[in-house]
């Protein structure tokens, strides 16, 4: 039997509406949703199943909501399947914390919290229209790196955020970084270049008065050490005790998510199954970019979902 590894999705992957008819039909997802709100003091549930769509794609809402509505999934499967065998889990970017959750290092209140302070600080870091994110398509991350050092140099701060997979890499920085940097990549080779509708340069140096406020917000909070290995986006290798944990954290804010080396040192381990678990199928679509032909790949999000999976006999 191959290795099983549970992946969450992180920002962009919210919808209206999710998590909604699950928490109807598990008590175990229902209670979650109640804790983030009871955690918050405000009706996170509500913004998830009713939108407005504006107001949930407000980092500071959008972080806790897909947190939210991961380990909800989480918390329903565990309820059908509490013996489950799951040998890694990751999360992209902000779904490092609903990883972190899964593996016991973080209690669930205290990381909707945090996340929901790492939004603030995230909105706050760099003022509107600063910053921002664009997706480049087709270029090898050497030559891309090469151009955003030299726009960099010049001035204008850019760099390589999210290595998704390969051939899309997310660059992240300045506002006229981004714009020189594409300009240059597409000038390079580049296929494309999409801008990101983003409200921050995430993943970049100037998130870096957002990770220093992340680490004292982090400081309050009761961290254990991981039940099962969780791959950290800064180093794309396990962290299992408590500080290794709370150090990539803090880095993740300013530091690339290395998000395709992650699947790829999974499946050196043996990994055959990805369950990607909470709202989307995001990760689904870059981890079949990235894993062997034969790999499974699952998103769960809903009853329906999640029963196939359990009836799939994989876990």
């Amino acid at each position: 039997m191959g290795k099983v590894a549970f992946v969450f999705p992180g920002q962009g992957s919210q919808f209206v509406g999710m998590g909604q008819a699950l928490s109807q039909q598990s008590d175990a997802a229902r209670r979650i949703f109640e804790q983030a709100d009871e955690a918050l003091g405000f009706s996170l549930s509500r913004l998830c199943f009713e939108g407005p769509e504006e107001e949930l794609r407000l980092t500071a809402n959008t972080q806790p909501a897909i947190l939210t509505a991961s380990v909800a999934v989480l918390e329903a499967l565990r309820e059908k399947k509490a013996d489950m065998k799951v040998d890694f889990y990751a999360g992209h970017s902000l779904g490092e914390y609903s990883a972190l959750v899964a593996a016991g290092a973080l209690s669930f209140t205290d990381a909707v919290k945090v996340v929901r302070a790492r939004g603030q600080f995230m909105e706050e870091a760099v003022p509107a229209g600063q910053g921002a994110m664009a997706a480049v398509l087709g270029m090898e991350r050497g030559a891309l790196h090469a151009v955003c050092e030299e726009v960099s140099g010049a001035g204008n701060p850019v760099q390589l955020a999210n290595m998704n997979c390969p051939g899309q890499i997310v660059i992240s920085g300045s506002a006229e970084g981004v714009k020189l940097a594409g300009e240059k990549a597409k000038a390079a080779g580049a296929k494309r270049v999409l801008p990101l509708n983003v409200s921050g340069p995430f993943h970049s140096s100037l998130m870096q008065p957002a990770a220093d406020k992340l680490q004292s917000v982090l400081a309050e909070v009761s961290v254990q050490a991981a039940s099962v290995p969780v791959v950290a986006n800064v180093s794309a290798r396990p962290v299992s005790d408590a500080g290794t944990i709370v150090d990539s954290l803090i880095q993740q804010v300013a530091a690339p998510v290395l998000w395709e080396d992650t699947i790829q040192w999974m499946v050196e381990q043996g990994v055959t199954t990805f369950v990607e678990v909470g709202p989307g199928k995001v990760l689904a679509g870059l981890i079949k970019k990235i894993a062997p032909a034969e790999t499974k790949i699952v998103s769960v999000q809903d009853m329906e979902s999640l029963t196939e999976l359990l009836n799939g006999g994989i876990l």
